[in-house]
């Protein structure tokens, strides 16, 4: 049987001493067993004593307080930015679907800022709802579920006027 001591990745042997323990490898067959059981002493249980005692007080203590605590939270019925939200929303309204063709050039003229965009973002751009504006991408665009680029949109390849310049040269 073969004992092996080796210091921590990237350390030498002599940096290995200052306080980080080493790590002790041991090599082998197993030839026997052998139950090991600690000589009951004194010694022995005092330190068991402890380890039990140690390990049965609570983690977390609760704390009685003189008086209740009056300052920063109290509830609220809506939040300041919730009620802006709702305020906003309610003066865009709904979102009225636009005409195809406006809704594409908008689109063509967005792809060609950027390659890859996620569905909110065309949403913010076109102003369209969510419904309408993926109808018109599925016969556009093409949905990335993978990648790099996952749960973006592109366009088509023969919608792509970078390609088609390529092609023409």
């Amino acid at each position: 049987m073969t004992v092996a001591r080796s210091p921590p990745v990237g350390q030498s042997e002599e940096k290995s001493d200052s306080g980080v323990p080493d790590k002790v490898a041991l090599e082998g067959v197993v030839v026997q067993r052998a139950e090991c059981r600690p000589a009951v002493s004194e010694n022995y249980m005092k330190l068991k004593k402890l380890q039990i005692e140690e390990s049965s007080k609570p983690v977390r203590l609760s704390q009685q307080l003189d008086k209740a605590v009056t300052t920063n939270y109290r509830p609220v019925s809506n939040h300041h930015y919730n009620v802006e939200y709702e305020k906003r929303r309610r003066e865009e309204g709904k979102r009225a679907r636009a005409d195809r063709q406006q809704v594409l050039d908008m689109l063509f003229s967005a792809f060609e800022k950027h390659q890859y965009y996620n569905i909110k973002d065309l949403v913010d751009i076109t102003k369209q709802p969510v419904t309408y504006l993926k109808e018109i991408l599925r016969d556009i665009g093409i949905y990335n579920v993978k990648g790099t680029h996952k749960n973006t949109w592109e366009l088509k390849p023969e919608y792509r006027h970078y390609q088609a310049e390529e092609k023409s040269d």
